[in-house]
């Protein structure tokens, strides 16, 4: 998978780039994904959203992609309790696991019964995924806690957040600037990055050395001693100004 993102559209913390000594020769975005789609000839496919970015994809047992009403969701890995999941939300027996993603993102979206963080906990399995709402332009992305998916974010050469299952393609593009996506995590474009398993707690980061001994971009855990000054986590309801949704 490979999902990069510009203008701003996703955040990445300043601790994630670091800057390059010397001359180093990296990718831009634009060339990761020609280089993404030669790799994969006949059966990768890309989709661009204009001036935000793109979403590349290649099937695969345990990689999925679905799009639904300008919703898009690249999932990675399995949900052991994919069947009961499916009937809480309403949805096919036969609906998989980037299907379930995006309904549940919709749920929370437009109606919010209950919080982001309580539906991932809710998740049983190995599972890493990334949805784009193109029309609010927010993305939501999440890593189960075992980090039994090893997704990884970076910064590119020419400032897009690229997220990717892929070590070479984002070392290319990023050189130092990546670190494994945190464990048991949550992004979203409006609040930024928390713990599904801790949302109550703040997020640290912690200085990486990569195999070469060189400082890398940093890591994130949870800060178990240190508590949010505000533990309402909100973003806006699509279509309302003023009906906010609590995230936390």
């Amino acid at each position: 998978m490979l999902c990069v993102f510009k203008n701003g559209v996703v955040r990445a913390p300043k601790e994630l780039q670091i800057p390059e000594i010397g001359h180093v020769n990296l990718k831009d975005s634009d060339q990761t994904l020609k280089d993404f789609l030669s790799a994969n000839p006949f059966n990768a496919l890309s989709l661009q959203f204009g001036d935000n970015g793109f979403l590349g994809f290649s099937p695969h047992q345990t990689r999925l992609f679905c799009g639904v009403n300008d919703v898009y969701c690249v999932f990675v890995g399995s949900l052991k309790n994919l069947s009961a999941l499916n009937k809480q939300y309403g949805l096919s027996k036969n609906a998989n696991e980037a299907n379930f993603i995006i309904e549940a993102y919709c749920t929370l979206r437009d109606r919010n019964p209950f919080p982001a963080h309580r539906v991932l906990q809710e998740l049983e399995g190995s599972f890493g995924f990334v949805v784009y709402d193109h029309k609010a332009g927010n993305v939501f992305a999440a890593v189960d806690a075992d980090r039994e998916v090893n997704l990884l974010w970076g910064i590119t050469a020419d400032g897009a957040v690229l997220i990717t299952d892929q070590k070479e393609m984002i070392r290319a593009s990023c050189g130092k600037s990546f670190a494994p996506f945190p464990a048991g995590c949550m992004y979203h474009s409006e609040i930024g990055l928390i713990s599904f398993e801790h949302p109550k707690k703040e997020m640290k980061a912690v200085p990486r050395i990569d195999s070469q001994g060189a400082i890398a971009g940093a890591c994130f855990s949870v800060d178990l001693m240190h508590s949010k000054v505000s533990s309402n986590s909100s973003i806006p309801r699509i279509g309302s100004e003023a009906n906010w949704t609590n995230w936390s």
